[in-house]
């Protein structure tokens, strides 16, 4: 018998947690580590930020979904990984051994490289917001309600070394239609303030006509954009941006007021993960093979937001890549298809694939991107933006924690987004998840 610790319950975690138990004799066991006891949909905290989702509609209880099917579960922080002798120490002083570790814990968010970003319930005086965590919304919604009040001027946007982009561009349009709802817009002057050298970059460099397509939405809602933006200090009301030029060189100085403002960090490893020997590069992030396995140890194998991916190409300003959840579920896939080959004596040979999917809400419209490869030359380059794009992801919310309540391995990103996108034709050259 072997002990399977999958640490991370997020939309890699769950499903890998599902698609082991499917696939291993039952002898084996499955055990989710978890910091907390919920489940959350990441991609719907800007709909909570401005109210137009409740916390109960995008989190559910973990513990009886996973019992449900036989597979444990332990609501405790991981605080140290001991990789050479296969053990965990979680955050109650108590060990975990196992045999094979699955690391899906997403990433740190690391407000701590701005002075005084970060919103104050992360643990200090900051004073930007975040969508990375139902939490850190609802902190948005409860200060929005005051914002509305007593308008004034707001700052969106991602912080130097983001590799998260799409919802920062998400969360501008689901501000601006909210606002236009509310008749307030005219009292919000809204900036964008971008690490990404252009409007459209997404850390992908760009996908089909995303840069034109995109500046033209944000002039079209009278959007003011910063990019090539080095935020270096972010102080009550009012944030600093260096904008830097092509060359990298200081181009100008901004001090840009603000009476609310969310900004994506950027993203480490997280602590008991980065400190393991040899496991992660020096951002924390864990380096893999292309079977998802660590590069250092043959048992551990990682897959989403946590694992290393190079940029797409040098930016004047650190720009990280993206992990879309197309790719982590096919991560997940691979991963559990080797577990199982190698416990029944086979070699592991399943692969993810580094494909970029994504729908983007832009709150009465949307934007749909399809980079095959994320990285480029790519084989499709395509962007397209319309009121299905809407529709579409807030029917994909819906699938989505249905797999999770039913407890299935569906490939609902594989199943429902190339159906929603209405491009089935591309299927054929995507590589198809192990299902």
């Amino acid at each position: 018998m072997s002990h399977i610790v999958i640490v991370g319950a997020g939309i890699g975690g769950m499903p890998a947690a599902y698609e082991l138990r499917e696939l291993l004799p039952k002898e084996h066991k499955i055990t989710v580590v978890n910091a907390v006891d919920y489940f959350q949909f990441v991609p719907s905290n800007p709909w909570i930020a401005v109210g137009w989702r409740q916390r109960e509609d995008i989190t559910l209880p973990i513990r009886p979904y996973l019992e449900r099917k036989g597979i444990g579960f332990i609501a405790q922080p991981v605080t140290a990984i001991n990789a050479e002798a296969n053990m965990l120490t979680l955050g109650n002083g108590e060990s975990l051994a196992y045999d094979y570790l699955v690391i899906t814990t997403g990433p740190k968010l690391s407000f701590s490289e701005v002075p005084g970003a970060g919103p104050v319930s992360h643990g200090g005086g900051g004073f930007t917001h975040s969508v990375c965590s139902v939490d850190h919304a609802q902190a948005f919604w409860a200060d929005y309600e005051n914002f509305l009040t007593n308008p004034g001027p707001v700052v969106i946007g991602a912080m130097p070394g983001a590799s998260c982009f799409g919802p920062a561009y998400e969360f501008a349009f689901i501000l601006d239609t909210d606002l236009r709802k509310r008749k307030l817009r005219n009292k919000v002057p809204i900036t964008y303030v971008s690490s990404e050298p252009y409007i459209g970059h997404l850390g992908l460099g760009g996908v089909g006509d995303s840069k034109s397509m995109l500046e033209s939405e944000m002039r079209n809602r009278d959007m003011k954009w910063i990019t090539n933006a080095k935020t270096t200090l972010v102080e009550d009301g009012k944030m600093f941006v260096t904008q830097l030029d092509d060359l990298g060189n200081v181009y100008k100085e901004h001090e840009l007021p603000f009476k609310l403002s969310m900004m994506l960090p950027a993203f480490k490893g997280v602590d008991a993960v980065a400190a393991v020997p040899n496991l992660c590069n020096p951002r924390g992030f864990v380096l893999i093979d292309e079977y998802q396995r660590s590069k250092a140890y043959r048992n551990i194998f990682s897959a989403g937001v946590c694992v290393a991916i190079p940029p797409v190409e040098v930016t004047p300003v650190a720009t990280g890549t993206p992990k879309t959840g197309y790719m982590i579920e096919s991560m997940v896939g691979a991963i559990a298809h080797n577990i199982a080959d190698e416990l029944a004596g086979k070699p592991a040979n399943a692969k993810g694939t580094w494909n970029a999917i994504c729908l983007a809400d832009m709150g009465d419209t949307g934007a749909a991107f399809v980079a095959l490869p994320q990285i480029p030359p790519r084989n499709v380059n395509w962007f397209k933006k319309g009121k299905w794009v809407h529709l579409a992801k807030i029917a994909f919310e819906k699938y989505f924690m249905r797999k999770i309540r039913k407890g299935t391995s569906e490939p609902v990103y594989e199943k429902y987004v190339l159906k929603a996108l209405g491009i089935v034709r591309l299927a054929e050259k995507i590589p198809h998840s192990h299902h």
